[in-house]
């Protein structure tokens, strides 16, 4: 006898077998034809029913029998025991803990498969969701070609409301609503301030001109799905001199609703051309949402980069169980995806250009054995809120194809300091768009026949100077209530800057001597910001972010009073951080250059 039969005889006897049936015998079972085997043969032999002389069935075949055997439950002691219940009191103590955690932006949730998330999760608006549910099946069983046309298949058409002022009260209560709306998405886009209450009448702002549809096209947002569903990480990368512009919320929307298995981190890019202090501001506060980190990218001297790497690495070791994870950047157009690409790979592997549209598709790019990213085309959420100044002010529309760009030189006088366009431009007294643009191509010879100024080439020029960094502007963050201003003393900012330039020391110690009216402009002129554009990139009195060696973001985890360590089910994700130094050889070089002049 064999091995395996002589097991299998073993667990039957002493009742073993995992079936169920292990007592039960087969009719024709012996050592030579196994139970299996002799079911086999007898699905031959019940193939066909048994008929009499007459045809009649006397015994039906197997398939045509309806009589059901009589159930058997095997006896097993789990049947008895405690099942998986849990109280509504520890339910909602649960439920309370995992509110807590899930609103750390630095708590990562591990294995959500062995928790009743179902029971967790409360249903926002379940009165709505059920009114959609309610117009979703009559749409689906009454079509708007049964209901109204020459086939309408009913006389009277089925409304939810008995009367007139039913209808009106509803439509009161949806333009309420509205208004709610757009209020708060006003306020999340930074326009709040200075807006009329009459724009809430106005129509929807539209993009009429063609160039202004670019990145909302069906190619382009399928080639964003396309990113996030590869994505384990996600990598939002803002524009450090106006994050909330451009900011994508309907992403954020969507991931947090579709999607809240993936992580999603925010990145500061181009914070070389906002002030340190401006920057950290603004990282403290999206540190509140989710991880943030500020970055410089370039090729020779980038900023964040270490931080970033040993950020992607902690998600890599979170998901362990993968053999490999993929990050993806989404973006804006024109805020710096691509760069951040080359400065992880420290070679260009993707290719850049300061303008919008580059990127075209999506593009994998090998990081790490374990870590994967995606480049992603740049796309613009649609938001009514979004004027045309807006997006081109924003550097999400190519300059050149604009018709008439000399119309948004006012929006861009209004959001720069005039002392700014004096030092660049290198001329003053203008008292509109019009005038400037005329000033400045009558100093740059750009003029038509007839000695009329091309205002069109100007104001194409002046916008890519807006939009490249040449001219300084920023939008800084919102006062937080309690806030107070703290001087930072030496390096211990959040980015390791100083609190004011050299330029500012010398204008206070000039202070005791010169006039005091003329101390306090000069004070004043020295801590405004001075931009790191092409010709302020020489001045070797200006210490800007690209000049901090490898030093990198200290993370908002610090700042959190939560330092107990998470549970079994949670874990801990850090920004790391290395204290940043102003290189030494870059502050002798300036010395000497400052000894020979």
């Amino acid at each position: 006898m064999g091995t395996q039969k002589k097991e299998a005889n073993r667990k039957v006897r002493e009742g073993k077998s995992n079936d169920g049936m292990g007592n039960v015998k087969t009719k024709g079972e012996n050592f030579y034809r196994s139970a299996k085997r002799v079911r086999h043969l007898n699905m031959y032999k019940d193939g066909k029913p048994q008929r009499n002389a007459a045809g009649d069935i006397t015994k039906d075949a197997v398939f045509q029998s309806r009589d059901v055997p009589s159930a058997r439950i095997e006896p097993n002691r789990k049947w008895f025991g405690n099942t998986r219940v849990i109280s509504q009191e520890s339910l909602t103590a649960f439920r309370t803990a995992m509110a807590e955690k899930a609103s750390d932006p630095y708590q990562v949730l591990l294995k959500t498969n062995k928790l009743p998330l179902s029971l967790i999760r409360e249903v926002p608006n379940s009165t709505n969701g059920v009114k959609h549910h309610h117009a979703k099946m009559m749409i689906e069983t009454s079509s708007f070609a049964d209901t109204f046309g020459p086939k309408a298949q009913r006389k009277r058409v089925k409304v939810n409301v008995g009367s007139l002022m039913d209808m009106a009260e509803d439509v009161d209560k949806s333009m309420d609503k509205y208004a709610e709306k757009q209020e708060q998405a006003r306020l999340l886009s930074g326009r709040g301030e200075g807006q009329d209450e009459d724009d809430m009448d106005a129509p929807l702002t539209m993009a009429i001109e063609h160039s202004f549809s670019k990145g909302t096209s069906r190619r382009i947002f399928n080639e964003l799905y396309r990113v996030m569903d590869s994505s384990d990480v996600l990598l939002m990368v803002l524009d450090a001199r106006d994050p909330l512009g451009t900011r994508c919320y309907s992403v954020e929307k969507y991931l947090r609703q579709e999607a809240p298995h993936k992580h999603l981190i925010f990145i500061l890019n181009k914070c070389d051309l906002a002030p340190t202090s401006v920057v950290a501001r603004w990282v403290r506060k999206l540190s509140k949402e989710r991880p943030t980190l500020a970055m410089h990218s370039s090729l020779t001297n980038p900023f964040g980069k270490g931080s970033l790497i040993e950020l992607l690495r902690q998600y890599a070791k979170l998901h362990s169980d993968r053999k490999q994870i993929s990050v993806g950047l989404i973006g804006y157009p024109n805020v710096g995806k691509s760069s951040v690409v080359n400065t992880l790979k420290s070679k260009k592997v993707a290719n850049v250009a300061p303008i919008p549209g580059e990127t075209k598709v999506w593009q994998y790019i090998t990081l790490t054995k374990k870590i994967y990213l995606i480049d992603c085309p740049g796309i613009v959420p649609p938001n009514q809120n979004d004027t045309p100044q807006d997006l081109v002010l924003r550097g999400t529309v190519r300059v050149e194809n604009v018709e008439n760009p000399e119309q948004y030189i006012d929006g861009m006088l209004k959001r720069v300091k005039q002392h700014h366009l004096e030092r660049t431009y290198l001329m003053k007294g203008w008292n509109n768009h019009v005038e400037f643009l005329e000033m400045i191509a009558r100093k740059s010879g750009k003029l038509l026949k007839g000695g009329e100024p091309d205002l069109d080439g100007v104001a194409k020029t002046v916008l890519n100077d807006f939009v490249r960094g040449k001219i300084p502007h920023f939008i800084p963050p919102p006062e937080e209530e309690g806030a107070t201003d703290e001087k930072i003393e030496g390096r211990s900012g959040r980015l390791g800057e100083m609190p004011k330039k050299r330029k500012a020391e010398d204008a206070s110690a000039a202070a005791s001597t010169a006039d005091p009216a003329e101390a306090a402009e000069a004070a004043d002129d020295s801590d405004e910001f001075e931009g790191f554009g092409s010709e302020a990139e020489g001045d070797e009195d200006a210490i800007s972010m690209g000049s901090v060696s490898d030093g990198d973001l200290d993370s908002e985890a610090e700042d959190s009073d939560d330092g107990a360590s998470s549970k079994a089910t949670t874990s801990k994700t850090s920004v790391p951080s290395r204290s940043g130094s102003v290189s030494e050889k870059s502050a002798t070089a300036g010395s000497k250059r400052r000894r020979k002049a």
